[in-house]
């Protein structure tokens, strides 16, 4: 994989802090804990990969606020910087669903982008990767990890509800009883426990 090291992938963290501080950048380190904590028991992710790309999910917000063209920048940006894997991870963490409109939120890319976006999705085949930082995405606070229908709830609550929504929360489901499984464990077990 090409992906920075973690040194380098919190130093663009904190520049990205820099240029837009917001509560994404602790729930990008919740994500990257996470990430972490469930790779340590699988034995097909690699620890530190998993945190580099969850930390570097959300990269994209660097760019000022924005809703869905956060991916898109953050692609943008990661491509610009030579890391083709972590690109993908910006496109793919919000689509556990594979629906651009199962976004939460407001589709604030142009048509082009758009259309970009849905190839993209197309003709990705998710890999655990994929699938652990949609997962990670979905159980993280900026003050750390939660269930997922905490995080569900606050998302809707925040950016509103649609025709696909149940459907994505299906998916997330989907992802925690695949980790779950591949852990042999309840992922809640070691991530939420005080």
């Amino acid at each position: 994989m090409e992906i920075p090291s973690v040194l380098y992938a919190e130093k663009l963290l904190s520049e990205a802090q820099k240029l837009n501080p917001g509560l994404w950048v602790e729930h990008s380190r919740t994500a990257g804990f996470c990430a972490r904590k469930i790779a340590e028991r699988c034995d097909s992710l690699d620890n530190d990969t998993a945190y580099v790309l969850a930390l570097l999910h959300d990269i994209g917000r660097r760019d000022g606020v924005m809703d869905m063209r956060h991916i898109l920048s953050g692609y943008n940006f990661m491509l610009s910087e030579g890391y083709k894997d972590i690109a993908r991870i910006c496109l793919t963490h919000s689509f556990p669903y594979k629906n651009i409109k199962a976004y939460n939120g407001q589709n604030d890319c142009s048509e082009k982008e758009t259309k970009f976006i849905l190839a993209f999705l197309e003709k990705t085949e998710y890999n655990d990767y994929d699938r652990l930082i949609q997962l990670c995405d979905a159980i993280s606070f900026p003050n750390g990890p939660t269930y997922i229908e905490k995080r569900l709830v606050d998302v809707v609550l925040r950016r509103g509800f649609n025709d696909y929504t149940i459907p994505k929360w299906k998916a997330f489901f989907e992802l925690k009883d695949y980790f779950d499984s591949i852990t042999q464990s309840d992922i809640y077990a070691f991530l939420l426990k005080k």
